[in-house]
This record gives structure tokens, C-alpha cells and sequence, in this order.
């Protein structure tokens, strides 16, 4: 096909602009081409500005393509975690009215039989690259009635000029521990006005995103984050390299073999890093990078430092939500100079600390972060006006977060306050205690959640990942937490396991390990 080449082997100059996947290389003047084509067909289908159309799909060519069709044509594209089941896909497809389901073949056989029969599905051939790299099958070669084939789709639509393609308005479920997810419905705003383009330089600017980055999409992008970071890098002209699926090693041999400049990371892998024996980091250069960014969680003190020893001076941080955009950063000098922090506010917007009544805090006060910048669009939860009333105070956003600030205005985390847990009454803060756990000996990666108490509401677990040969033991893990924390923050209940359930990204599936604990019991979580 036109625009495509394999590669095998160091990256060949000719590989300026565009995405590479599983060997196959698309010039971004061609992705254009084939979004002018996705655009034809998705106006012959009907669909309009403000309808909505789903991706099913895992990181791959088409993501990108019905991504800037949708931008051009004013529709919102629903990423959704292939990952859920054949319920809440359906949930889904059916709360943000999806007229569309784009999927890859494989994810669709569970599905068939479940999905609306209102929405039309167009059915993606999954990579080979991509099947490998999952375990996965192709889908069966006959298909029901009405079941649309992408490749054809697209290619018998007429080519059209996209024009300027602006920011895709994704609308991203936010997955939560208790009940449905919530669409975060982005509204359109002006991008070209003078607040818009402040937010945007600040932004931008914090993610290292510019036209001559080369970087590596380590992420799925049904999360806000790799979203965003990957749209707006191919949108400006990037060369962008899609991982099937992280691997520690395999990201630093294409940093090397591709001289790739920026990463988009977060601090789960940086622990995958850093867990590498120190020969195998050694024989990767990656001197060509010149800004990493990372965001999604707290990320423990010493495994940033770590990051920075390595890395150098580039490694940059920001702190955001899918509902108000990214907003606070800080670059490694600050960090080192404020240990902890996620940073300050961009000058173009505003964060403030409150507590229940909605009155501001001290610095040094824990409370929920509220912001909000005046350039970036407005939004709506799906069908939820009264979530969406709840969610500001005082022309602030909330994205449920608690933290403080210090006395130099840096902000710093806590926790997520569905995740914080309230044990006799007292406020304990999750990723404290992973960051205590991560420094034992022995310990790959773990999870602290509240289970059940009857005495006392809820008592802390954890979740430890082991790593091979290690032997560590339930009585030492709280020994070292109550030493390094107050002994109260020691978890109760202790499990070890070979290995944790995990996204792509190696983000811990924490509401699958407080199922089973909060089933039992017979509670709600």
C-alpha cells in the first residue's frame, strides 16, 4: 500500500514523520490521506458534529486515523478499555450513544451478541505484530450480516482535505472504584483565542511535545494521558513509535535504535527500569533523549531520583485530570529542590487547596485540589449533570485528588480520594505506603488498598509483587512500614504473589484485587 514500508534493523533516515507499528511505517502525509478517506465515509454514514463514535482498538494505525477524521468532522471519539467485559463495553456504547463501534477483529469475538443492535461496527484487522505480542487469535473469516471490514471501508471512500485538524474532543470514560464510569464529555472551545493559546504553550511545553520530537507511545490510548500525548505528536509532525505493549528492555532498544528524543512515561515504569540488572541498562544508549515526562500516579522519591541519576537533568513531571486538562509541572531542578512535589501551576491557570466547606487551606494542609485554566474547554459528564454540578466550587475543577501546597506554591500529592482509606477514623493516603514497601529488598511492585474492618471501618492491605527468589514474609513488611511510617499505617492484611493483574501500561488493577475482600463481606466499595 502506498506510504507503507517494513523495517527491519536500525531506523533508516527516510523515516521522518509519521507512525511506526509492528515493522509497518505510515508517513503522516499519508495517515492525513487515509483520515480524509475515514471522513468521507463516516459523513455517508450520517454522522454529524457532536455524535459520538467508539475505538475498541489497541495502538495502532486506524487509532490515529479515525482520531483526525472525528476532529474534522466535529464527532467524538470514545476510547474504550479493551480490557472490560462484553457488559460494560455495551454500557458504554450505549450511554455516550455511540452510532459507531470501531474494533479490532479479536476483541470483537467476545463481544458479538452483546453489543446494541443499534450501533453499526466496522471490524479493524489486528496487526500480526499485535496478535503476537498478546497471545491473541484472529477473528473468524465470516462475519455477522451488517459487519463492516475497515480497510475496505475506509479505502472505497473518496479522498477529501482534512484541512486543519484541531485537538480530537475524545470523550474518556474515567474508571472508578465505585459504580459506572463517567464519560467526561469535552466541549469545544476556541483555540485560536489568546487564554487558549497561553494553556496550550504551558501544556505543551510541559509534555515536550513539539514537530521534531521522535518518541515512543508506551501507553494505551484508551487513557487520557497516551491520548493525548499521542494525537497531539503525530498532529504536529512527530515521529512516533508504538510499543504493542511495555517492556522495560524493548523501550530502550528503540530509544537507541530509532535516537528517540521524548518519552511519556509513568512512575510504574520507571520502577520496570530501574529493576533492570544495571549490565543490561548499561548497553542501551539513550543519550539521544532530551524530555521525559511522566504523570498517572505519585511517583516514590527515591525511584525518581533514581530517574534523574540516570536519565539527567531531563526528567519532567505534570499533574493533571481527564476533567480540567494538565495544569501543575515542574522540571527536574525544581523537583530535586522540593522533593515530592508534581509541581507549580502553569502561569495560566489557578490551583487552590479546600476542604469540605470549600474554604482555602494553609500551605501544608492536606485537602482536595481544585483548578482550572480559563483556556481550556469546559465539560460535562455524560448524562450526569448533578456530577458535574458536584465537581466544581467556586469555578474550580476537581478531579477527585487530595493534597497541599507548600509555602512556595508547589503542589503535592496524597492520593486519590476514592483510594484513600478511613480506618478508625483516620485518613490514610495509599501511595505513602507503596512508596515505603517499593524500598524493601525483594519487592517488584505492590498495591495498598482498604478492605473491610468491622472495628475500625477498614484496615489497610497490600498486594506485593515478589520478585523471583526473593522470600520476604508478612511480619517483615510491617515491620518496615511501622519504621518508616507511623506504626498505625502498617497493613494488616499482607499477600504476595508471582504476579499483580495489570494494564498495558503496568498500572496495577487495584479494584480487581479489592473485589474479592469487599464481595465477602458483602459491602459496596
Amino acid at each position: 500500500m502506498t506510504g507503507n514500508r517494513t523495517v527491519h534493523g536500525a531506523v533508516r533516515p527516510e523515516l521522518g514523520e509519521g507512525v511506526l507499528s509492528g515493522g509497518r511505517f505510515v508517513p503522516l502525509e499519508e495517515l492525513r490521506r487515509r483520515a480524509g478517506r475515514v471522513a468521507s465515509a463516516m459523513t455517508a454514514m450520517g454522522l454529524r458534529r457532536g455524535d459520538t463514535v467508539a475505538l475498541l482498538l489497541r495502538n495502532d494505525h486506524p487509532f490515529f486515523e479515525i482520531s483526525f477524521a472525528a476532529a474534522a468532522l466535529g464527532v467524538n471519539p470514545v476510547p474504550i478499555n479493551w480490557h472490560d467485559s462484553a457488559a460494560d463495553v455495551a454500557y458504554i456504547l450505549d450511554d455516550s450513544a455511540a452510532a459507531v463501534l470501531f474494533a479490532h477483529e479479536d476483541l470483537l469475538v467476545p463481544l458479538r451478541g452483546a453489543l446494541p443492535a443499534r450501533v453499526t461496527v466496522v471490524a479493524v484487522r489486528t496487526p500480526a505484530a499485535t496478535l503476537k505480542a498478546y497471545g491473541a487469535r484472529p477473528g473468524p473469516e465470516h462475519r455477522p450480516p451488517g459487519e463492516e471490514i475497515y480497510e475496505r471501508w475506509r479505502d472505497e471512500a473518496p479522498e477529501r482535505d482534512l484541512g486543519r485538524v484541531s485537538s480530537p474532543l475524545s470523550m474518556i470514560y474515567t474508571s472508578g472504584t465505585t459504580g459506572r464510569p463517567k464519560g467526561v464529555r469535552r466541549l469545544a472551545y476556541d483555540e485560536t483565542a489568546e487564554q487558549a493559546v497561553a494553556y496550550t504553550r504551558d501544556k505543551f511545553a510541559a509534555l515536550g511535545l513539539h514537530p521534531e520530537m521522535r518518541t515512543v507511545i508506551t501507553g494505551p490510548m484508551y487513557h487520557s494521558a497516551p491520548n493525548l500525548y499521542a494525537l497531539s505528536a503525530a498532529r504536529l509532525g512527530g515521529f512516533l513509535v508504538l510499543q504493542d505493549r511495555f517492556d522495560a528492555e524493548g523501550l530502550l532498544r528503540l530509544v537507541e535504535e530509532h535516537r528517540i528524543t521524548a518519552l511519556h512515561l509513568v512512575p510504574t515504569m520507571f520502577v520496570r527500569l530501574l529493576r533492570l540488572p544495571e549490565e543490561v541498562r548499561a548497553s542501551y544508549d539513550v543519550g539521544s533523549l532530551r524530555h521525559v515526562v511522566h504523570a498517572g500516579a505519585p511517583c516514590p522519591p527515591d525511584v525518581k531520583r533514581a530517574i534523574i541519576d540516570w536519565f539527567g537533568p531531563i526528567v519532567h513531571e505534570y499533574y493533571g485530570c481527564t476533567e480540567a486538562g494538565a495544569m501543575v509541572g515542574c522540571d527536574s531542578h525544581e523537583w530535586l529542590g522540593h522533593p515530592g512535589t508534581v509541581g507549580r501551576p502553569f502561569a495560566s491557570c489557578t490551583v487552590r487547596i479546600l476542604d469540605d466547606d470549600g474554604n482555602d487551606l494553609p500551605p501544608g494542609r492536606v485537602g482536595d485540589i481544585y483548578m482550572r485554566s480559563a483556556g481550556f474547554g469546559d465539560f460535562t459528564y455524560q448524562g450526569r449533570p448533578e456530577e458535574r454540578a458536584a465537581a466544581e466550587r467556586a469555578g474550580l475543577l476537581t478531579g477527585g485528588d487530595v493534597g497541599y501546597l507548600d509555602a512556595d506554591g508547589y503542589l503535592y500529592l496524597c492520593d486519590r480520594k476514592r483510594d484513600m482509606i478511613i480506618t478508625g477514623g483516620v485518613n490514610v493516603y495509599p501511595a505513602e505506603i507503596e512508596a515505603a514497601i517499593l524500598q524493601l529488598a525483594g519487592v517488584r511492585d505492590c498495591a495498598v488498598f482498604g478492605a473491610p474492618d468491622e472495628e475500625f471501618g477498614e484496615s489497610i492491605a497490600a498486594a506485593i509483587e515478589v520478585q523471583p527468589g526473593a522470600v520476604l514474609t508478612e511480619s517483615a513488611v510491617r515491620a518496615h512500614v511501622a519504621g518508616t511510617l507511623a506504626r498505625f499505617k502498617a497493613p494488616k492484611l499482607v499477600t504476595f504473589h508471582d504476579r499483580l493483574p495489570r494494564e498495558d501500561s503496568g498500572k496495577v488493577f487495584k479494584q480487581r484485587l479489592r473485589e474479592p475482600y469487599w464481595r465477602d463481606a458483602g459491602r459496596a466499595i
